[in-house]
């Protein structure tokens, strides 16, 4: 079975999450989303390759996979036969693309709009 690890950034935005989620929603509601999100990262341990690939979607070579879990992607490398390495976590309203490619997939008009 394939191992999961998290790096640095991503377990300082899981605690984030939680003490956010515990903080406006109650540690139940905190507890019951926390939970579903690590158990779906967990099910990379057994379908490894069940995310999507980056380079399927944009033209970019590169190794990364995400899944999205309750609002959030998880981006992710397969780092050997045995090892996922979770790299990365962003919300479903950051422009991702941007943040890990330098891509701009947003129109100059919500751009504008927004103030990014």
């Amino acid at each position: 079975m394939v191992k999961v690890e998290y790096s640095q950034i991503v377990r300082k935005k899981l605690k984030r999450l939680r003490n956010d989620l515990t903080q406006n929603y109650g540690e139940h509601t905190s507890k019951k989303v926390m939970g579903k999100m690590m158990k779906e990262v967990r099910l990379l341990e057994t379908f490894p390759q069940s995310g999507v690939k980056i380079s399927s979607q944009y033209d970019i070579d590169c190794d990364y996979m995400y899944i999205f879990i309750e609002h959030n992607y998880f981006f992710y490398r397969i780092k050997d036969s045995d090892t996922i390495i979770i790299l990365e976590m962003f919300h479903e309203n950051e422009d991702f693309m941007r943040k890990l490619f330098g891509i701009v997939t947003t129109s100059q008009d919500t751009i504008d709009y927004w103030g990014e």
